[in-house]
């Protein structure tokens, strides 16, 4: 079996999927073995598309439910970092060039809780503004070889 990774999630992000699981394993459950049972009542199951949707539409919940309960399983709540200091959870102001850009520093198992774009801390932008504070201009390689600079204007956590 593979190992299991540890799944670093804001409050509120955990919150969510959470609320998404018991959605999933009540109501929606609820509903799709409904509309399986309504199909299966109309009798040939080999042409009826609505009961091969429904199924279909039940595999997808079910997985979903495993993802879910396996990411709360592994989940770690994120210390809220220091206003003004760059790191997982952060809602950052960026200066791309004259470029304003806000996003979230974290996993992307972090947006289901925000509008915002979510940066990877592995990505070499994220790994670059990691840690860095208020008013810091921090360089990056991008893909294409061309060194970036970019200026923290504002870090603070997400709330």
């Amino acid at each position: 079996m593979a190992e299991e990774k540890t799944i670093l999630l804001t409050q509120a992000a955990y919150d969510r999927m959470q609320e998404e699981l018991d959605h999933r394993q009540g109501e929606y459950r609820d509903e799709i073995t409904e509309r399986i049972a309504a199909a299966r009542a109309e009798g040939d199951l080999s042409e009826n598309g609505g009961y091969q949707a429904a199924r279909e539409e039940q595999g997808k919940n079910e997985g979903r439910i495993n993802e879910l309960i396996v990411k709360l399983r592994n989940a770690k709540i994120l210390k809220a970092p220091r206003a003004g200091k760059v790191g997982n959870g952060s809602l950052v102001t960026l200066d791309l060039a004259g470029n304003e850009m806000v996003c979230v520093l974290g996993s992307r198992d972090i947006a289901i809780a925000t509008d915002y774009d979510v940066i990877s801390p592995e990505s070499p932008i994220g790994a670059a503004i990691m840690g860095a504070k208020n008013g810091d201009t921090v360089s990056y390689k991008a893909p294409n070889g061309k060194d970036i600079s970019v200026t923290i204007k504002d870090a603070r956590p997400l709330k």
